[in-house]
C-alpha cells in the first residue's frame, strides 16, 4: 500500500466525539498516523507479519493502520470505553480485524515479550506528569522488537536518557521532527489550531528474552485473560467476533 493511500483511509476515520481532557485525548492526525507506520514497515520491516499493540489507542488510528500494513495481529488498549466502541467502529467500516482491550496501561500486567511492536501517541503530560514516560516504560517491557511512540520535541534529552539509562532500551532514536496538528477541542483552547513540535521515537526494546517471544506472543489472548482475572485489574476485552 502506498503512503498517500493509507493517509487517505486513515482520513475516513471517525474521531472522539467527546473527548476528555483529563486523558489527554487529542486525534492522532492521518498525516503523522501513516507516516510512522509506514515508516516502522518500510525502514525497519517492524509491522508486516507481526503482533502489534497500539497504546492508548484512542480511536484506533495506529492500530488500523497497522492492520492495514499486513500486521498478523492488532491489539488496541486504552482506559476509555468510548474511545474502544469508535476504535471498534472504525475497524468494522474497514473490514479490519483487530482486538480491543480496556485497561490503565499502567496496570498492564502482560508477562514478558507479549508482541513483538508496539505504536503509540501517549498523553504528553500537560495533565499528569511523566504520563508519556509511563507508558514507555510499560512498552519496553513486552515488545521484543521496538517500540515507535510520539513525545513533544522539547523532552527530547530527558525522553533518550530515561530510555537508556531507566528503562533498558537498546537504542533510541528520533527518527523525524514532525508538526502535531492540535485542534480546538477544548474550551480552554483560544486558537481555532496549534502546531506543536513532536519527535517520533524508535526505541529497540532489550532482547534478552527474544528465545521466548514466539512461545509468548502466541498467548497474546490467554495473557488478556489473566490480567481480567487479576484481582484490581481494570480490564474487559472487546474482540471483534
Amino acid at each position: 500500500m502506498k503512503l498517500k493511500q493509507l493517509e487517505g483511509l486513515l482520513g475516513s476515520l471517525d474521531q472522539f466525539e467527546n473527548p476528555k481532557i483529563e486523558l489527554e485525548q487529542y486525534p492522532t492526525g492521518p498525516h503523522i498516523a501513516s507516516r510512522l507506520l509506514y515508516t516502522a514497515e518500510n525502514s525497519f520491516g517492524d509491522v508486516e507479519d507481526k503482533v502489534v499493540a497500539d497504546f492508548g489507542c484512542g480511536c484506533g488510528t495506529l492500530g488500523l493502520a497497522a492492520a492495514l500494513l499486513g500486521a498478523e495481529h492488532v491489539i488496541g488498549l486504552d482506559i476509555d470505553t468510548e474511545s474502544l466502541e469508535i476504535a471498534s467502529s472504525n475497524a468494522d467500516d474497514l473490514d479490519l480485524v483487530m482486538d480491543f482491550v480496556r485497561c490503565d496501561i499502567r496496570n498492564l500486567k502482560w508477562r514478558d515479550r507479549i508482541v513483538d511492536t508496539v505504536v503509540m501517541n501517549p498523553p504528553f503530560g500537560t495533565r499528569r506528569k511523566g504520563a508519556d514516560m509511563d507508558f514507555l516504560f510499560v512498552a519496553l517491557k513486552v515488545a521484543s522488537q521496538a517500540v515507535y511512540s510520539l513525545h513533544k520535541t522539547t523532552t527530547r534529552d530527558h525522553v533518550k536518557r530515561t530510555a537508556l539509562r531507566d528503562y533498558n532500551a537498546v537504542s533510541a532514536e528520533v527518527l523525524c521532527e514532525l508538526r502535531f496538528d492540535v485542534p480546538q477541542l477544548y474550551k480552554f483552547h483560544k486558537k481555532k489550531e496549534v502546531d506543536v513540535a513532536v519527535d517520533l521515537w524508535r526505541n529497540d526494546s532489550d532482547d534478552d528474552h527474544e528465545d521466548d517471544h514466539d512461545e509468548e506472543k502466541s498467548k497474546v489472548g490467554e495473557g488478556a485473560k489473566d490480567e481480567d482475572e487479576d484481582e484490581g485489574a481494570d480490564m474487559e476485552e472487546l474482540k471483534k467476533e
